[in-house]
């Protein structure tokens, strides 16, 4: 089963450098481009010049995004901006954050796990992953030769074996002092006591872990450790056999996963047009009036569990509401070997049926004008606007049913998820040196 290990975790300097919410940055996957900017603006210390870097008009093979940033690490090693524990620890993070109006706190330990394959389900995943985010985690990895990122994992802590025991943890004096800057605050205690470390590792071993965010990046850790493996010598407990992960409670309530609505645009006349009919022949369509209180109108559908979707355009003033009329009649258009439990999910009658059956888009190309957003106001004015000619809108799926489709050996449609809010980059970080 899982292998959980401490680690000796590099951190920024708090006696040289405190002002850690200028420094840390969300991961790499979610930076848009005028953020990158903002965050090289607000530091010369901002994280993301290690997790990504920008790219360059001169880039060449031997100076680029990646040896900038293995430069960038070896300069805030030596300058001391960055510093590495003496003591293997786990890290235990609380992660504050507001959501609908709501204050939740999401706690997590951070730790090293052994990769496994994909095959041994000990770590299971429940997206596919996209070959250019891959190649792009895995030049970083060869550059750095570090975990910049945790990988975000769940697990089922039956009796509260584990999280009963963090309490006396928080007693300490944090490594990162709570601060909340845009709805977001951060503490960060290291454990060093090795009963709390035996107990908290010897308890994870015999759990299965499923991947929440990160799958890119641990495929690529994965790829790695392989290309590690080939080039000579290696042993046992060498540190890229490890992957730096934060492992979070099925349970906790501050887990949270949105909705990944789907905008749509390029989509010619004539196909639209037949949409509503084609619609019809496999959901009664319900025609409703779009209200003012979008989102209360939407939670209030998504309370009822046979709504499947919503459809908002192409008439600006309604939206339709898709029940199914059969869904084993359904089940079979869906292409592919998947279990019964990936055929009726939401996401996946959305992305089959609507939009490669029913909209043409089924393949790669025909998906340029197919864009996700899990921001609902954004989503409805990106369709107003005119930008998208439709969104569907869906309900967020539930952390149990990611386990019981990974469980079932299988992955949900990409973008299925999306876990709120993101684990941060440059809280601590692990060297695989």
């Amino acid at each position: 089963m899982a292998e959980i290990c401490p680690f000796k975790g590099v951190h920024y300097n708090n006696s040289l450098i405190n002002d850690w919410p200028q420094l840390i940055c969300p991961p790499h996957d979610i930076i848009s481009p005028q953020q990158q900017e903002a965050l090289y603006q607000s530091s010369e210390y901002n994280f993301v010049r290690l997790e990504y870097g920008r790219e360059l008009p001169g880039d060449t093979d031997r100076d680029n995004r990646y040896t900038r940033s293995a430069v960038t690490l070896e300069q805030w090693l030596k300058k001391g901006a960055l510093e590495t524990d003496r003591t293997p620890s786990l890290y235990l993070h609380d992660h504050m954050f507001t959501l609908d109006g709501k204050e939740y706190k999401r706690r997590g330990i951070i730790a090293r796990v052994r990769l496994e394959e994909w095959d041994k389900m000990i770590i299971r995943p429940h997206e596919n992953t996209l070959a250019v985010t891959r190649s792009d985690r895995l030049s970083l990895l060869r550059a750095l030769q570090a975990n910049t990122s945790p990988i975000l994992a769940m697990f089922e802590d039956k009796g509260q074996q584990i999280y009963a025991q963090l309490p006396r943890q928080t007693q300490r004096l944090p490594l990162v002092s709570p601060r909340i800057v845009n709805g977001e605050g951060h503490i960060l205690w290291a454990i060093t006591d090795n009963a709390l470390i035996e107990h908290i590792t010897k308890n994870l071993a015999g759990q299965t872990l499923y991947i929440a965010d990160g799958h890119h990046r641990y495929e690529s850790a994965l790829a790695y450790r392989n290309e590690r493996r080939a080039a000579g010598k290696w042993k046992d407990d060498a540190a890229f056999n490890f992957v730096m992960m934060e492992l979070i409670d099925f349970s906790q309530q501050g887990l949270k996963i949105l909705a990944t609505h789907r905008l749509v645009k390029g989509i010619a006349q004539p196909v639209l047009e037949r949409l509503t009919a084609g619609l019809a022949e496999l959901f009664q369509v319900g025609k409703l009036p779009a209200e003012s209180d979008f989102r209360k109108q939407l939670d209030d559908l998504f309370r009822a569990d046979d709504v499947r979707a919503v459809v908002y355009g192409p008439s600006a003033d309604s939206i339709l509401a898709l029940r199914l009329k059969d869904l084993a009649a359904v089940s079979r258009l869906i292409p592919g070997a998947h279990p019964e439990i990936y055929k009726g999910l939401d996401v996946s009658i959305v992305d089959h049926i609507i939009l490669e059956r029913l909209l043409g888009m089924a393949d790669s190309a025909d998906k340029s004008g197919l864009a996700y957003n899990h921001d609902l106001p954004d989503t409805v004015g990106r369709v107003k606007s005119g930008e998208y000619q439709l969104a569907i809108l869906i309900r967020p799926v539930k952390p149990e049913t990611l386990k019981a489709v990974s469980d079932a050996g299988d992955k949900m449609p990409p973008k299925s998820t999306y876990f709120y809010p993101k684990a941060p980059s440059g809280l601590v970080f692990n060297r695989l040196v």
